[in-house]
Formats: C-alpha cells, sequence, structure tokens
C-alpha cells in the first residue's frame, strides 16, 4: 500500500504477481499528470526566460539603427527651409537632444506601460494608432491562414495519396512556385491578372470581402505551399509505419485509415507550423499591405520608414515582434499538448 501519497515504482514494477489497488493505479495516474503539467510549465518559463533578451535587443538594435540614420526627424518633420532656431526648440521639446543612452532608457520606461510615444507627423499616441490599424491586419492574416491551410492541407493529403503520380507532381511543382515567388511578385501577379485585367476583384482597398480576397490569397500562397510540402512529407512517412499495415489488415477503408490513424499522427508537425505562420502573418504583411492599401500595421510600418516617423517605426517593431514571440510560444505549448511524448519529456 502507498505511504504518505508516494508509490515505490521501482518495487511496484519489480513484483509484477501482486494485485495492484485502484488507490495505487489513480496515485500514478496523478503523479503522471503532475509531473507532465510541471514540464509544461517548465517549457512555459523557459521561453519567457529566453524571449525577454531577445525582445531587449531587438528594441535597442532598431532604437540605435534609427538614430545612426543620416538626417534629422525634425528637419524631416517640419521642412528644409524651416528657422534653426525653431527647428532646435522642437529638438528640445522631444527630447532628441539627450544623450542616446537616457532617451533608451526613457523610451523603454515608457513601453513598459503600454506608451510608444507620440507619432512625429501624426501627432497621435502610437499605441492607439497601432490598436486602430491591428484589427484590418488579423481580418487579412485569419483570412491568409484560412487559404493556407485549406489548400495547403488539401492538396498534401491528395499528393501523398497519389504518390509519384500526376496529381502529385501538379501539387508539389505548385507547393514549390509559392515556396519560390516573392509575397510581392505574387501579390503583383493576381493584382494585375484579376483586379487590372480581368476585372473580378478591386485593385485596392479592404472595404468589403470582395477586396480582401486578393490580399488574402497573396498572403496566404506561400504559406500553403509549405503546409502541402510537409503535410505530404509527413503523411508518405507515416503511412509506411506498422500500424497502418494493421489497419489495413483489419479490414479497413482507406479513406478510414488515412483519416482515422495516418493523419492525426502526420499532423502534429503540420500544425505547430501553422501555429508560428499565423503569427508570421500578422507580423509580416507589410508588402501585402503596401501593394493592396489595406491599412494595418504593415502600412504603418512603411509610412514610418518613408517619414522617419521614429516613434510609430519603433511602436510597430516592437509590437510585432511581441507577436512572433507570443506566436512562437503558442506553438511551442500547443506541440506540447499534442504530442505525450514532449509534454512527459520523452
Amino acid at each position: 500500500m502507498p505511504q504518505n501519497g508516494e508509490i515505490d515504482f521501482a518495487a511496484f514494477f519489480h513484483d509484477r504477481k501482486r494485485q495492484v489497488s485502484a488507490e495505487e493505479i489513480f496515485l500514478i495516474a496523478e503523479f503522471l499528470r503532475q509531473k507532465g503539467e510541471k514540464q509544461v510549465l517548465s517549457r512555459i518559463l523557459k521561453r519567457i526566460a529566453i524571449s525577454i533578451p531577445v525582445l531587449i535587443g531587438v528594441v535597442l538594435a532598431i532604437f540605435i539603427m534609427l538614430r545612426i540614420v543620416p538626417g534629422d526627424p525634425v528637419t524631416t518633420m517640419m521642412g528644409e527651409h524651416v528657422n534653426p532656431a525653431v527647428i532646435e526648440k522642437i529638438s528640445r521639446e522631444m527630447g532628441l537632444d539627450q544623450p542616446l543612452f537616457v532617451q533608451f532608457f526613457r523610451y523603454v520606461a515608457n513601453a513598459l506601460k503600454g506608451d510608444f510615444g507620440t507619432s512625429y507627423r501624426l501627432n497621435r499616441n502610437v499605441t492607439q494608432i497601432i490598436l486602430d490599424a491591428f484589427p484590418n491586419t488579423v481580418r487579412l492574416s485569419l483570412l491568409a491562414a484560412a487559404v493556407a491551410w485549406v489548400i495547403g492541407i488539401v492538396a498534401g493529403i491528395v499528393a501523398a495519396i497519389q504518390q509519384n503520380k500526376l496529381l502529385d507532381r501538379l501539387f508539389m511543382g505548385s507547393a514549390l512556385l509559392g515556396v519560390s515567388m516573392p509575397v510581392f511578385m505574387t501579390a503583383l501577379v493576381l493584382q494585375y491578372v484579376f483586379a487590372f485585367r480581368l476585372k473580378w476583384f478591386p485593385v485596392s482597398g479592404f472595404d468589403s470581402l470582395r477586396a480582401m480576397i486578393l490580399p488574402a490569397i497573396a498572403l496566404g500562397w506561400n504559406s500553403a505551399g509549405s503546409i502541402a510540402r510537409m503535410t505530404r512529407s509527413n503523411l508518405v512517412e507515416v503511412m509506411q509505419n506498422d500500424f497502418i499495415r494493421t489497419a489495413r489488415a483489419k479490414g479497413l477503408r482507406e479513406n478510414g485509415v488515412i483519416v482515422g490513424h495516418a493523419l492525426k499522427n502526420a499532423m502534429l508537425p503540420v500544425v505547430t507550423m501553422m501555429a508560428l505562420q499565423l503569427s508570421s502573418m500578422l507580423s509580416g504583411a507589410v508588402l501585402t499591405e503596401s501593394v493592396f492599401g489595406v491599412p494595418g500595421i504593415g502600412r504603418l510600418a512603411v509610412n514610418g520608414i518613408e517619414t522617419r516617423d521614429m516613434p510609430l517605426l519603433q511602436g510597430t517593431v516592437v509590437f510585432t515582434t511581441i507577436l512572433i514571440i507570443l506566436g512562437n510560444l503558442i506553438a511551442d505549448l500547443l506541440y506540447s499538448v499534442l504530442d505525450p511524448r514532449i509534454r512527459e519529456g520523452a
């Protein structure tokens, strides 16, 4: 019998002839559950500990890069023919005359409170500007993710079933094209063919579902290719395992074997990739938003670069970095939940 809620596992597994009590089974299950929870929590804390210096490094890098770029942001904002005394006064009011380390620590202190400063051009709080643009980026990213997931998974499954046949070569060739083709090139081709020539969709804008289709396809096409290739590769590998042959020997239909046995084992790394891709879409839609005129975070970053609006550019970079870190954390947790071997430290 267990004492004080503990089990002597060595003696337990050595003595195979003795009866196992219900209490011992319950304690073993509880012990394994708590062990899994502790390991998942440990992985979360390690990820967070690694992410903090990464975030600080990104903030420091973008801060220094914007300060060493030639030109004065106040001159860019006010124009070249403004009185130098006025420029000096405005620079002093903005704190740009202070040493760089003072400016950096002041920026970090404000950023920790959710204040990314005031836009030089728009004269508005950068945090509020980002929050106003973020819903458009979220809508675009979710639509692009849906396109990528549906097309990628279906194409990967069909290619695996039709291995080395015409459909396999056709889908994998299209996937390779999607992976190889830059996003801006895909966007320009789609815009020219389907918007300018065929006039099926608006050239730009994001005010209707019809206007969202081309940007979503352009942003999701690259991810669809990656998902299709990984789904096919994993599914082909899993279908060669012994448990698949056993399922077929039991008389299960091929569709049941694929969906019920092969697919759920092959999808583990694909699900992780899908979570990572969603976070990268949220943070990396700069080119797509610029080509199609989508008023999202990527468009804000481009505007910040063009006008040398340092607070706006810094805010968008830091915000997107946080999204990527959160996406990586969610993907890691999702993989731990879906794969018991990771959760149990196997």
